[in-house]
């Protein structure tokens, strides 16, 4: 019997291991037939000794070619029915041996929908799965790194050194590795040595969970353990399409909407405190609220104002908490910032039984340059473009992913649909949509390059956005996709079948600088920009619009949009519940941000929480009870919302009533051709007898008032409604003589049974 193998190729080899370039491991590991028996080679650096125990026998392991790589020559094929003993220091223990288990674990499938980027799923089968091979559990590691000269996984398990457990590289540029001695809630990352022999330490791209910044490695979790009981809502959901339905949303920061002292820790569910998480260094001594603290104090509250969905900025892993989530580092996970996976989908699910949406901020459009994320992953340009004339924004310090390349669009892709399978979610908005469609989005002239054709657009970028929106109805038709798209691209909300991007919704920024341009000039120039008010309704039918009052517009001195508004502190209030309420009935879904629905002053901080001590005061209360009923009214009444985007939803009364700054509209329905009247007066004149003609004579109920006393206001109004009297103004027969209160916008229903 060959008692050992000695041979200048397995030296070699194993150099190469020791050196951290070997990428194909099992060429000497595991075990190998050789002149009719069988040898198994185990590589253990650092070990003192290494013996096999096979079939309640024990084999001793010599290290005669390398003095990491032990062999011992057994009778018959092992298989993987083999542990090894290590002695390493002083230290014994036992395991079974990684690379035992030969069987690829990405099939040929999968690397052929991967490569061509059609693998919607591709998270089954990238990062660390907990899975059972071979009647033994451990982890499943696959990773894409083509370029890579080696990739070995480093964690607690092996003191951090890549020696230890190199990968194998399969075709496609996929590596992977079982790893029998690893389990749930372990730590790890991958070591990459590059072709220039550059190490880079990487966090898991397709990692589940990672650690709480400011420590940034990637942690096992498992998958599809949590019992949903959301069914009845999904099912309804994807029955038909929510863009005819009433969306009112609350856009919000996790991190900075409500803070709670340190001393207060969250308690587990076996009564453990759990180390608080700091808020930030502007307020010591307060801490994050987590997802199952969210969960009992945030949906509620949205549920009582009224809104049908919640947005949430993004939640996906990021480094840095001044990015406001928008540089991204863990794309497959939520933040360990407020807890796990799961307590996550808890809330989630916790929301669908409250009747509330949930929408996430998605940002496809470029990932920071953080040695831990995707720059430069494998030593090459590979998910970001190599010429940073289209491959990086430099005003923001980031990289934009190059969209040509399939298994990077499959990244992209199979995320999106990863957040609707895994957690649920309802909808997405897309930040920055116009940086990924312009090349010269923000650069000078010779700082971007032109596309095939000479122009100025990003043909890949497109190509993506169609492809991700296509899929996403395709597997979520009842989903929501919103585009923040700055500029005047067409058919951003029209079918990828007609040429469109596949959106179905689109934020108005026109409306949105149009209005607070209009709110926060002196109330007596306002007679000479009534076009600001009236122009969105020329261009309202072009797309599926979302009005949006966000984030962005109460940051960098622009102020909360309480002051925004001129004057003294009641013409602010009053100007505020004006320009919401005329928000309410403007054609098109709404999105405010968190703070103005109780008139926040200070502007938003991602450090701090909102100052919920206004809401000791009456005026706040106004503007919160304004909103509260504003949701009731809206969701009450399909004028408002039914036809939001057929043009016979919309009709103007007058608008051209430029010296008051009053116009009148009507908003309509085709079920049941229901309408109402609203009339707005955007100065603090009080008018006692102005007229508003109607279509219809009978009784007009006032159904809503912003001027009341409910909300801060006057209390100025039409005593309930007003009878129409026969008077023609505005090409009608029949008119409302009407009170118009100060700074306010009122809404009438004709009562047909009155």
């Amino acid at each position: 019997m060959i008692e050992t193998i000695q041979a200048d190729w397995i030296k070699s080899e194993a150099i190469n291991l020791e050196n951290c370039c070997n990428d194909n491991p099992l060429k000497i590991l595991g075990p190998h037939f050789y002149e009719q028996q069988w040898v198994v080679r185990v590589w253990m650096p650092e070990a003192d000794e290494v013996k096999i125990n096979f079939k309640n026998n024990t084999y001793k392991a010599e290290s005669i070619n390398h003095k990491w790589l032990f062999e011992a020559i057994l009778p018959e094929n092992p298989n993987y029915n083999y542990e090894i003993n290590i002695s390493r220091g002083g230290v014994k223990h036992k395991q079974h041996d990684p690379w035992s288990y030969r069987e690829e674990w990405m099939g040929e499938v999968d690397r052929h929908l991967f490569a061509e980027g059609n693998h919607h799923h591709i998270w089954e089968k990238m990062g660390a799965h907990l899975i059972e091979k071979k009647n033994q559990r451990g982890v499943m590691f696959c990773i894409w790194a083509p370029n890579a000269k080696s990739i070995s996984i480093i964690g607690d398990i092996n003191s951090w050194d890549g020696r230890h457990h190199p990968m194998q590289k399969r075709l496609g540029g996929i590596w992977e590795l079982f790893m029998p001695t690893m389990q749930e809630g372990d730590t790890y990352k991958y070591e990459i040595r590059t072709q220039q022999g550059h190490i880079y330490e990487k966090a898991d791209p397709y990692g589940f969970l990672h650690e709480i910044r400011p420590q940034n490695g990637s942690i096992v979790s498992k998958l599809k353990n949590f019992n949903w009981n959301d069914s009845s809502w999904i099912a309804n959901r994807d029955s038909s399409s929510q863009i005819n339905k009433p969306i009112s949303v609350y856009e919000m920061h996790l991190g900075s909407w409500l803070h709670e002292s340190t001393d207060n820790k969250y308690l587990e569910k076996n009564g453990e405190p759990r180390d608080p998480v700091p808020a930030a260094d502007l307020k010591p001594g307060t801490r994050l609220l987590t997802y199952p603290e969210l969960t009992k104090k945030l949906i509620p509250y949205v549920k009582e104002r009224g809104f049908t969905h919640i947005e949430l900025m993004p939640i996906s892993e990021h480094p840095f908490d001044g990015s406001w989530g928008y540089q991204v580092t863990g794309w497959y996970a939520p933040t360990s910032r407020f807890g796990t996976p799961n307590e996550f989908r808890e809330f989630v699910n916790k929301c669908h039984e409250e009747g509330i949406g949930v929408i996430l901020d998605w940002v496809p459009g470029h990932f920071p340059k953080d040695k831990h994320g995707l720059a430069f992953f494998d030593g090459c340009h590979l998910y970001e473009h190599g010429d940073s004339r289209i491959g990086e924004h430099k005003e923001w310090g980031t990289l934009i992913f190059n969209y040509s390349r399939n298994e990077v669009r499959n990244f992209l892709v199979a995320n999106l649909v990863y957040w609707f399978e895994e957690f649920h979610i309802d909808g997405i908005r897309v930040d920055a949509v116009a940086s990924m469609l312009y090349r010269d989005y923000l650069r000078p002239d010779g700082e971007w390059i032109p596309n095939e054709n000479g122009g100025n657009e990003n043909i890949e970028a497109v190509k993506f956005l169609q492809q991700a929106n296509h899929v996403l109805f395709q597997h979520f038709p009842g989903a929501l996709s919103i585009a923040e798209e700055s500029t005047t691209w067409p058919m951003v909300t029209k079918p990828t079948d007609m040429g469109g991007l596949g959106f179905n919704l689109k934020w108005n920024m026109g409306w949105m600088h149009d209005m607070l341009d209009y709110f926060e000039i002196d109330p007596w120039f306002r007679q000479f920009h009534q076009n600001s008010v009236t122009f969105s309704i020329t261009y309202n039918y072009t797309e599926n619009f979302m009005l949006a009052l966000s984030h962005d517009e109460v940051v960098h001195g622009k102020s909360h949009l309480l002051h925004k508004m001129p004057g003294d502190d009641w013409k602010k209030y009053a100007n505020t519940r004006a320009l919401l309420t005329y928000m309410w009935t403007h054609p098109g879904k709404k999105t405010i941000f968190m703070g103005m629905e109780f008139g926040q002053r200070q502007e938003w901080n991602v450090w701090d929480d909102l100052q919920w001590e206004l809401l000791e005061f009456e005026p706040h209360k106004g503007i919160r009870n304004l909103i509260d009923d504003l949701n009731v009214l809206y969701k009450n009444e399909p004028a408002l919302w039914k036809n939001d985007f057929d043009p016979y939803g919309f009709q103007w009364i007058d608008c051209n009533d430029k010296s008051n700054s009053v116009i009148s509209f009507m908003r309509r329905e085709n079920d049941t051709n229901e309408w109402l009247v609203i009339v707005a007066n955007f100065t603090p004149n009080t008018h006692g007898s102005y007229k508003v003609g109607v279509p219809v004579e009978g009784f007009y109920k006032e159904i809503f008032n912003s001027d009341s006393s409910r909300y801060g206001g006057s209390n100025k109004g039409n005593m309930g409604g007003k009878e129409t009297i026969n008077y023609n103004i505005h090409d009608y027969q029949n008119s409302l003589e009407l009170a118009l209160p100060p700074l306010s916008v009122s809404i009438f229903k004709h009562q047909s049974k009155k």
